[in-house]
């Protein structure tokens, strides 16, 4: 729920997926779950306009929501443990789910990514998973060296060390096979055994990725977002 632009990162996450015609929602929710329910409980009082006529006696008060655009959304907002880690969280949604293809990713995290480009390459290998693969800009500037001269510098250069998982799953239900209970992490056993079985391919995206893990991530999100940029909100443009 911590906020960019004034809207929940989690508004964001959804924004991303629902520009691509993906509009129903399994939340996992843990601590302080209640915040999330809250906020999409009120949602439409929180972001649109309010007309609110208050009278005395045999007028009681009427509030009018007027008209004004917003996702058409279903949201199952699923209790899944205080103390459930990602593979439990994403084990206990398989009622939500159902049997079929679903998508994953984690609440901390946007990127400019193609959903239908990434849907479509899983769909073309015919394995349980994939993920979305991402190399985000390096943390500190990057010298080049010819002796002790320095010869080049980027600032903040994307990393050639190597991808990481960037989140941006796509998944078909046979993956819950993997997943053996509460105390499981995602990124642990169940992507192991899957790379191991041949089960998992990588979707390589090249383009923008950030996760918000610190408070100075925060920071940099916000200020791609006040400066107008907002490479990951391209339902704005």
């Amino acid at each position: 729920m911590v906020e960019i632009g004034g809207r929940p990162i989690l508004w964001h996450i959804m924004m991303i997926y629902s520009q691509y015609g993906l509009n129903d929602f399994a939340v996992a929710l843990g601590y302080k779950g209640e915040q999330i329910k809250k906020y999409f409980a009120d949602y439409s009082t929180l972001t649109g306009d309010l007309t609110v006529k208050v009278g005395n006696g045999d007028h009681p008060q009427v509030v009018q929501h007027l008209r004004q655009p917003h996702p058409n959304w279903n949201i199952d907002l699923v209790e899944t443990g205080m103390e459930t880690l990602t593979g439990g969280r994403v084990k206990r949604l398989q009622p939500a789910i159902g049997n079929e293809t679903f998508m994953l990713t984690w609440g901390d995290g946007v990127s400019d990514i193609d959903i239908d480009a990434l849907l479509k390459f899983h769909r073309s290998h015919g394995k349980l998973a994939t993920v979305t693969a991402v190399r985000p800009p390096a943390r500190y500037g990057h010298m080049r060296f010819d002796g002790d001269m320095v010869t080049a510098f980027e600032e903040k250069p994307q990393t050639a060390e190597g991808w990481i998982n960037g989140a941006f799953f796509v998944l078909e239900p046979g993956v819950f096979d993997y997943i053996d209970g509460d105390m499981v992490m995602f990124e642990h056993a169940p992507m192991t055994r899957l790379a191991e079985d041949g089960q998992l391919m990588a979707y390589r995206h090249e383009g923008f990725w950030a996760a918000m893990d610190t408070l100075r991530d925060k920071h940099n999100l916000e200020k791609l977002w006040d400066s107008g940029e907002r490479p990951w909100a391209s339902w704005e443009k």
